[in-house]
């Protein structure tokens, strides 16, 4: 049994792992393509009153991982849900393959920390918020900035982290859990110790 234990703690990415992360990602790259569009209904509230739901953006690379667990996932997410948003002719073009770099390894970063062991609503929204972390660099890269005053760069993130937080965070929970609710989950997990001792009893 002990050997079965040993097997079912495997971290490398099988084969399924990876089909199930790239379909999962090409559904939330078409959800990325159209989320433009809400994302300019709440331009005109006030000065980056859109940030407020750029968090979404965020949700694939805490979703996937959430579903699948293993090292490796969030950055593969990240980056296959971009490339959904390229083939529909993103206005951002190539510029998302390097915003999906660094915002899937902020994500995968903190995933990372907890030695990929955590799976809880706290550690999805600081993922979220790894994730925006990361987005900032291209920001810096491709110049956006240059013209904000202080105030308005501190608005502009605070409400980025805060969206990122709920959506690719707590929203991204609570999708898993509703799927994890159908029994789905089981097959795309490896086994974990109180699932043998399960068998035993």
């Amino acid at each position: 049994m002990q050997e079965a234990v040993n097997r079912g703690r495997g971290r490398g990415l099988k084969l399924s792992d990876l089909l199930v992360t790239v379909f999962v990602s090409l559904v939330l790259g078409v959800v990325y393509h159209f989320w433009s569009s809400v994302y300019s209904l709440f331009t005109p509230f006030f000065k980056e009153s859109n940030e407020i739901v750029y968090g979404m953006w965020f949700i694939a690379p805490t979703l996937c991982f959430l579903l699948i667990r293993k090292p490796g996932i969030a950055l593969i997410a990240e980056v296959a849900a971009s490339h959904v948003e390229i083939l529909f002719g993103s206005e951002w073009g190539i510029q998302l393959v390097f915003y999906s770099i660094v915002q899937g390894l902020g994500a995968e970063l903190v995933f990372a920390a907890f030695r990929y062991r955590r799976f809880t609503p706290g550690a999805a929204a600081l993922a979220g918020i790894g994730a925006a972390a990361g987005s900032i660099i291209p920001d810096i890269y491709y110049g956006y900035l240059a013209d904000y005053p202080a105030w308005l760069v501190i608005l502009k993130y605070v409400l980025r982290a805060i969206s990122s937080a709920v959506i690719a965070g707590y929203l991204a929970y609570g999708l898993v859990k509703a799927v994890e609710a159908t029994g789905v989950t089981r097959q795309l997990r490896p086994l974990q110790d109180k699932d043998y001792q399960a068998l035993e009893d």
